[in-house]
């Protein structure tokens, strides 16, 4: 399978979670659910929530200083900063630029991306298209969401579902024949409004009325979600494994977006990933968004379920819509 072009490896991962956890019992205080009915619907125990002082740039820190240290790598060395977020401190300046002055990372490039779940893996893909062509030799990618800032506590349908959290990786040349083998990137804007906020924004700008809709917070249509996220991801999945000329029984651990144990309990399947290569730590977080996949990877390192050689797939599905996926040869 090795070839002599140049590929990118992840040489560090890292994660931050708040310290405060809203368990299901919390919930059963505050809206019309038990635990059992949250438990068996998406599988989520309890999630982290950032506190009323927390931005995104507050989570993101620690964690892309945590990749840092595992990857042996100063601030000083970063050629860019690519961070992932539907949350960001503000419009503007960048989340980006915020963790880069905050770093010291004074000799990169910065910028946000919004593609919902799917960010991580957006922001990895076009990471190691800098790398491979030989432009940069060190790039931190990192998924950031305060998902708590824009969650509808009244809603039951979308308030249990989600959490808070960062993770982060420095992306380099591979050394050996790994890194990563093939990636996929996908859209398709037409459904965006089966995932949205809808106030915010130039279309329909804060005022009163938009306060008293209640169009900032998340609005979801979650069957329509649930049905396009599997046959989303098995699509992204399945590419990267022909463009790599692997199949899902050649895999050693699939790391979905954590975001419904249903929808990856589907996705493995449809791949022909045995259950017990998914790697699942949805329980603890819930829905995280951006930050699903790299906290994820960031445990599955830890946790010693991913060691060198190992076949790794990651794939996600995020409002937009938008999915992606990467097949990496762990280094």
């Amino acid at each position: 399978m090795a070839d002599n072009r140049r590929r990118a490896a992840f040489l560090g991962v890292g994660r931050y979670a708040p310290e405060k956890v809203l368990t299901n019992s919390d919930f059963e205080k505050m809206v019309d659910t038990t635990d059992e009915w949250i438990i068996e619907r998406t599988g989520v125990r309890e999630r982290r929530i950032a506190s009323d002082k927390q931005a995104a740039s507050d989570l993101a820190i620690p964690a892309a200083l945590k990749a840092l240290e595992t990857a042996a790598v100063s601030p000083e060395e970063l050629d860019l900063i690519i961070l992932g977020t539907v949350t960001p401190d503000f419009f503007f300046p960048s989340t980006a630029c915020i963790v880069q002055d905050k770093i010291g990372a004074k000799n990169a490039g910065a910028l946000d991306t919004s593609v919902g779940c799917s960010a991580f893996i957006y922001d990895c893909n076009i990471a190691s298209q800098f790398i491979e062509n030989g432009r940069y030799e060190r790039v931190l990618v990192i998924g950031v969401e305060t998902l708590s800032k824009i969650m509808d506590f009244t809603d039951r349908n979308t308030c249990v579902l989600f959490g808070d959290g960062a993770g982060a990786a420095v992306l380099g040349p591979a050394k050996r024949d790994g890194g990563i083998l093939a990636t996929h990137m996908k859209a398709d804007g037409s459904l965006g409004y089966l995932l949205e906020m809808p106030g915010g924004g130039s279309r329909q700008p804060p005022s009163h009325e938009s306060l008293e809709r209640r169009m900032h917070y998340i609005k979801m249509a979650g069957r329509e979600v649930f049905k396009h996220a599997v046959r989303s991801m098995v699509e992204a999945g399945r590419y990267v494994l022909e463009e790599a000329g692997y199949e899902g029984e050649d895999v050693d651990l699939l790391i979905p977006h954590q975001a419904n144990w249903r929808i990856m309990s589907s996705v493995a399947d449809k791949l022909k990933i045995p259950h017990g290569k998914v790697f699942v730590n949805l329980d603890k977080y819930g829905n995280t968004s951006a930050a699903s996949i790299p906290i994820a990877l960031s445990e599955a390192l830890e946790q010693g379920r991913i060691k060198a050689g190992d076949l790794v797939l990651n794939v996600a599905f995020g409002a937009g819509f938008t999915w992606a996926a990467n097949l990496v040869r762990w280094e």
